[in-house]
């Protein structure tokens, strides 16, 4: 292990302008101080240290640093991140839960250290896969326990950790245990060298999200609801013309769309106007009925209550570049979700739900239309309900699972 801490300590001095650089160019720079392990010093000695990259896990971690806080009251919590968005976002959610939020430190020994004795952690959690072999030993040599949870290997960076086996066998002797989010992640955590009593399935936190019971009255009763969430511009005109195709076939269908963007809004009245299709505004109340097709939502913050009257879902921002948005805010109401190929934001949640055949991903407005047709005609739909409540009880309690394993240890 000295070995590997010189070696980086001496690659790190020589890449670091070059990466000061990179940082300024793209403004992404921030937390200089901090990731040399120049943080506060928390003077405590009950510190819980939870670690998010960046906006994704910070996302992820939410529901879980608030179970923290009331389970270990008696503990301060520390919130950290790699990037500056990832910074952002935690300050932006978690700043009544944390106790202090700051950046990790740069995987350097001098740094580590430093900041390991400022923030002084009784128990470390790495959410996904951050694999640090300075921090890791730098928690063994301070006798701090050290999870990764949530952990996940995509199948591209699997491929090359494989040949580094060794070297992962010895960076995983610094870790307590490894909590993966699916039994696949686990059993490739075992294959590049962590061992086996020490690496368990967890679930996947991203799962635990809740219900919000509310009362939605838009004249549904006797309709079926294609719901578009989350819509940007190039989809618009996609979903408009997808609802018109499919309502030909089915005649009952209507049409609850919520763009992205409330500027979006009169983009889409025009496209109905257009198309000579019937419209109203949730703003103005307006309902579904025999004559009104389609309810443009242009309110803020109720898309995830709409979920529960929709019949199935189209999950936005999956058709440019956006790389989508969340789908379990339909999955957990059990309504079979589409979705677009560009899905790089939940690409591990979408993994895990085309799997289990609760959500289909699709690559054209044509495949996007057969799809819908497919469900909307068939017992394909009552399977893709089934998988949805399947896919969650099965993730569910990720969460809770974790507190279980820090109680151990606290």
């Amino acid at each position: 292990m000295r070995f590997w801490e010189i070696l980086s300590t001496v690659f790190f001095y020589i890449t670091l302008p070059f990466y000061y650089l990179e940082r300024v160019i793209h403004k992404k720079s921030g937390g200089w101080k901090e990731k040399f392990g120049f943080c506060e010093n928390m003077e405590s000695d009950k510190v819980i240290m939870l670690h998010g990259c960046s906006v994704g896990e910070i996302v992820a971690v939410e529901d879980m640093a608030k179970k923290i806080k009331a389970n270990f009251p008696e503990y301060k919590l520390v919130i950290t991140t790699s990037t500056l968005t990832g910074q952002n976002i935690a300050k932006t959610k978690l700043s009544t839960v944390a106790d202090y939020i700051t950046f990790f430190p740069f995987d350097i020994p001098s740094c580590v250290n430093r900041f390991l004795n400022r923030i002084n952690p009784s128990l470390v959690l790495i959410a996904e896969t951050e694999i640090w072999p300075c921090f890791a030993f730098g928690c063994k040599k301070n006798n701090i326990p050290l999870f990764i949870i949530n952990g996940r290997i995509s199948d591209l960076s699997y491929k090359s950790y494989r040949f580094a086996k060794p070297f992962f066998k010895m960076v995983f002797r610094n870790y307590t245990s490894i909590f993966t989010q699916s039994k696949e992640d686990k059993e490739k955590f075992i294959s590049i060298g962590n061992e086996s009593e020490k690496t368990e399935f967890m679930g996947n936190l991203k799962f635990g999200i809740t219900k919000n019971d509310t009362e939605v009255n838009l004249g549904q009763e006797g309709f079926r609801i294609l719901l578009a969430g989350s819509t940007h511009k190039i989809e618009n005109p996609i979903l408009i013309d997808t609802y018109i195709r499919l309502k030909k076939d089915f005649p009952d269908l209507k049409l609850l769309i919520a763009p992205r963007h409330l500027e979006r809004v009169s983009e889409i009245e025009v496209l109905c106007k257009n198309e000579n299709l019937k419209f109203g505004n949730r703003s103005k109340d307006d309902k579904f009925s025999n004559d009104t097709d389609v309810i443009i939502l242009d309110t803020l913050g109720e898309l995830k209550n709409m979920y529960a009257v929709s019949h199935l879902a189209f999950i936005g921002g999956s058709f440019n570049n956006t790389g989508g948005h969340n789908p379990l805010e339909a999955i957990i109401w059990e309504k079979p979700v589409f979705s677009g190929p560009q899905i790089f934001n939940f690409k591990d949640i979408y993994s895990i739900l085309t799997n289990a055949g609760a959500a289909k991903v699709v690559k054209t407005k044509e495949e996007l239309i057969e799809g819908m047709k497919e469900v909307l005609s068939s017992n394909k739909y009552n399977e893709m309900q089934n998988s949805c409540a399947n896919v969650f009880n099965e993730q569910r309690g990720a969460a809770d699972f974790v507190i279980s394993k820090m109680k151990e240890v606290l």
